[in-house]
């Protein structure tokens, strides 16, 4: 009896294996596991489908001179031709680097971080879905704010539509595009983080949109779209301990790259105006100097500067430019640094809890460095330095110069020019007056060389 039972139980459990089994398979059951229809899921593929032909990837290629092991005196020419056998001679080597662009013309002009072209000797330009490898041809570049135009030979491309960045709010969501390693085209996805972010270091003129999407290497150069696909920034920068995202990623944003890109293609540099002050944040101890706490406070004004023509004080308080609230120190040199030369402003100032307006002219910014003592010769440029130290402090170097192939680097030190002593700018133009070889003695670092240039 009892196996009969049994018998009964297990034929019982068979016929509901059955039955669930083919409950589980029946067609209705697998039209809800997998719909045919996915109305429901949330993506932004048709939108990021419409800008993947604007974002292209750059590679770059430049001749390096390996010298890091070279001790400083052989940047001499006298003493390189002695140890021409010397191990640790500068060669010359091949330097390739990836990068990523914009596309903001039909007819074929790309905007990128200068970063990615700077110094290139040959430039390379891919785009999705096109097997054509494009020769790039570099338009103009402003190092100050890392943006650089390059331009290939092609037509009925898809430019990417541009955004006004200064409608960009906290918590957009946003995508980064671009080439990260150089494993092909990546997109990332976050939110707008902060705008307005400056004063964090990497270029001089810094506005930046702060996100948390993703930003590599290779990212550089690259797309930040809003969700309708438009361009609200370009990728430049990230902050991070490891080099990879950490997410703080840095844009530059459209607004500013609209604004340089246009004199870049129309003249080949960008200059901008300048006010010619010193200016600072407000402190809270300051603020009630003025019953502000924002705007940007005078604290010098340069001789002979716009500033100076048109009034303006140590201690005055800009608070508003052409009707435009002025909240940091930093924002009105973004601001004075957006217009162009020549450009007649309104600007609004408290002094002594006083409100005054006034009207001034700004000037190129080509001049200030004529004002500041800053000179050039055969490709290297000068400055005063801030400490008492003797000489003049090598700013910068044209890397494809008279003064870079003898071995001058950014940050040397001129303290003497044949026989001349050089204390300042004035003195470094005395001598190089006539264009006959020179000695020039540097001071790097503590170490005392000289090169002939």
């Amino acid at each position: 009896m009892k196996k009969l039972l049994l018998i009964c139980l297990i034929s019982v459990a068979i016929l509901n294996a059955k039955e669930s089994i083919s409950l589980n398979t029946n067609n209705q059951d697998l039209k809800r596991v997998f719909p045919a229809q996915q109305e429901h899921i949330l993506s932004y593929s048709n939108i990021l489908q419409k800008v993947k032909t604007s974002i292209v990837n750059i590679s770059t290629q430049k001749s390096v001179k390996n010298s890091s092991a070279m001790p400083p005196i052989m940047n001499d020419p006298f003493f390189r031709q002695f140890f021409r056998g010397y191990p640790n001679m500068p060669k010359e080597r091949i330097q390739r680097s990836l990068g990523s662009g914009v596309i903001i013309s039909n007819d074929g002009y790309i905007v990128t971080n200068n970063h990615v072209v700077d110094g290139a000797q040959k430039i390379k330009v891919s785009i999705k879905g096109d097997k054509k490898e494009y020769e790039a041809k570099l338009i103009g570049k402003d190092p100050k704010s890392d943006i650089a135009i390059i331009k290939i030979d092609a037509k009925n491309l898809n430019a990417i539509t541009i955004y006004d960045s200064d409608k960009v709010k906290v918590g957009d969501v946003v995508f980064a595009i671009g080439n990260p390693f150089g494993v092909g085209e990546t997109i990332t996805h976050g939110i707008v983080s902060a705008t307005g972010r400056s004063s964090v270091g990497i270029v001089e003129y810094e506005n930046f949109i702060q996100t948390d999407a993703p930003i590599n290497p290779g990212n550089s150069g690259g797309a930040l779209i809003n969700s309708a696909g438009y361009l609200i920034g370009m990728n430049s920068a990230i902050i991070s301990r490891s080099g990879s995202s950490a997410g703080i990623g840095f844009a530059i944003p459209s607004n500013m790259i609209k604004s340089v890109a246009k004199a870049l293609i129309n003249d080949g540099k960008y200059t901008r105006a300048y006010l010619g002050v010193g200016i600072s944040n407000v402190s809270e101890e300051m603020s009630s100097f003025y019953n502000h706490n924002y705007g940007a406070l005078i604290t010098s004004v340069e001789d002979n500067t716009p500033a100076k023509k048109g009034g303006l004080k140590r201690g005055d308080l800009i608070i508003e430019v052409n009707g435009k609230k002025v909240k940091t120190a930093s924002q009105l040199k973004n601001l004075i640094g957006s217009y162009k030369p020549d450009t007649t402003i309104s600007i609004k100032i408290l002094r002594d809890k006083k409100l005054y307006t006034k009207t001034i002219k700004l000037d190129s910014q080509d001049k200030l460095s004529l004002i500041k003592g800053s000179k050039s010769y055969k490709g290297l440029s000068v400055e005063n330095q801030k400490t008492n130290t003797n000489g003049v402090l090598v700013s910068k170097v044209d890397p494809k110069s008279k003064a870079a192939e003898v071995g001058i680097v950014k940050g040397d030190i001129i303290i003497q020019i044949e026989d001349h002593e050089i204390n300042n700018t004035d003195d470094f133009k005395k001598a190089i007056k006539n264009q006959n070889k020179k000695r020039i003695y540097l001071n790097r670092r503590g170490i005392i060389f000289a090169v002939v240039l």
